[in-house]
């Protein structure tokens, strides 16, 4: 099982954890163990059931001391600033879901490696990292050597996949 972290639960977050809730290949071979965020544990609990886009999310959300729990599985809920203070090792996790924004630089996101995580994917674009993957167009050329990789833009994630097979059959010279 894969121990994941999300840093950072605004839009970007919820949809990871979501996405690994509602696709049960994806639940099955990953485990969230915890999420950093500096709103209240209330407060994510609410905008984690109801979301304005995608509704009602199907599983059962609740808070308890410092976990959300959704369905059975409890999550530890952390209010952290300093990434170096998280606890990952403790946890550990294998890969953070850096979902806050301001990580996106190598040195700025490696602290999360030096907390103790294994693996780190910057859900924006971000300077120096071992890779910049964009699912379905270069995904099959992650090493095991990369290990704070970017998910590239929004703008990137949303033109490549039709940009790549029309520059593929019939090329693109411009744009």
């Amino acid at each position: 099982m894969i121990k994941v972290a999300i840093n950072g639960y605004g839009r970007i977050g919820r949809n990871v954890l979501r996405a690994l809730y509602e696709r049960p290949e994806l639940h099955a071979k990953m485990q969230v163990v915890a999420i950093n965020d500096l709103g209240a544990a209330q407060m994510n609990a609410h905008l984690t059931q109801f979301d304005t886009t995608h509704g009602r999310f199907n599983q059962s959300v609740s808070v308890d001391q410092d976990d959300l729990v959704i369905g059975s599985d409890r999550i530890r809920m952390l209010s952290e600033r300093d990434p170096t203070q998280l606890p990952w090792e403790q946890l550990s996790v294998d890969i953070v879901f850096e979902c806050t924004g301001l990580f996106t630089d190598r040195e700025a996101a490696r602290q999360h490696i030096s907390a103790g995580a294994k693996r780190v994917l910057v859900s924006a674009p971000g300077q120096h990292m071992d890779a910049t993957v964009v699912y379905g167009i270069n995904h099959t050329k992650l090493t095991d050597r990369d290990v704070i990789v970017s998910n590239a833009s929004c703008t990137t994630n949303c033109l490549a996949p039709i940009a790549k097979p029309l520059h593929d059959s019939v090329g693109i010279e411009q744009g």
